[in-house]
């Protein structure tokens, strides 16, 4: 059996209907999971779905729209994902928000506090509602999707960052609390990634060309550069690594 082999596994990913959690969502495909979609639109999440459905076999995927910001609707996705796939096995939280593009100085209490709340807090919450099933079994992945933002400062995308840096010691704590359980906890910290999410950084062609001059690689990453992290960290290929963050960056950070 492959290391990275996922047949069997149920691996629900928040912001996969498009950009790294869809490219994410096609990989663990590949190796044989059973996939669950969900961003805010349930017609972009059935889009992505019957696309997985239609390249690897019917029942593959599910679509479950949730917003990350409603506590009632994550329970909602976790409760509806156990009846369609009977378990979780992976969690992916991938789903994030960047509502203000600035100086700190700028920024709105409610802008702040949206950023914090979804890119902290909602990870917190879905956390708490798949860990007791994957307690039970003594196995569960999660994985928290980052960026190096949460490494380094910024002067215009600064909270964002700092909830960036949040969520490597959320993975950290969980790690400790969870390993006794055989439950992994790890981040992932993307670079500039060319997605929808990340329009207003790279359509800035100037801007990417200063980044590209500075990035050994030359250039700025795609979605699918990012997904064999996820499926690394799905698998048995990751069963000794936990409370670590992954920079997958082009080598910025170096």
């Amino acid at each position: 059996m492959s290391l990275f082999d996922l047949t069997g596994k149920v691996v629900l990913i928040t912001g996969s209907s498009r950009g790294i959690g869809k490219a994410s969502a096609i990989a663990c495909a590949e190796q044989g999971a059973k996939v669950v979609i969900s961003s805010r639109k349930q017609d972009a999440c059935d889009a992505a779905a019957a696309e997985i459905n239609a390249r690897f076999g019917e029942g593959t995927a599910i679509a479950l729209a949730a917003n990350i910001s409603d506590k009632e609707g994550l329970q909602h996705l976790v409760d509806e994902t156990r009846c369609a796939f009977g378990r979780i096995d992976v969690l992916v939280c991938n789903a994030a928000s960047n509502p203000y593009y600035g100086p700190q100085a700028g920024i709105a209490d409610d802008q702040f506090r949206k950023i914090l709340d979804n890119n902290i807090i909602s990870n917190h919450w879905l956390i708490g509602m798949v860990v007791p099933e994957m307690r039970e079994r003594r196995d569960g992945s999660i994985v928290i999707v980052s960026s190096i933002g949460g490494l380094r400062g910024s002067t215009v995308i600064g909270a964002y960052c700092i909830s960036k840096a949040a969520d490597m010691q959320l993975a950290r704590n969980l790690a400790h609390e969870y390993g006794r359980d055989n439950i992994r906890v790890n981040c992932i910290a993307p670079g500039l990634i060319k997605t929808d999410f990340a329009k207003a950084l790279w359509e800035d062609e100037a801007m990417v060309a200063e980044r590209n001059a500075t990035t050994p690689l030359r250039r700025i990453g795609e979605p699918e550069e990012i997904a064999g992290a996820v499926v690394y960290l799905a698998s048995a290929a990751s069963a000794f690594m936990t409370g670590q963050t992954m920079v997958i960056d082009g080598g910025v950070t170096i």
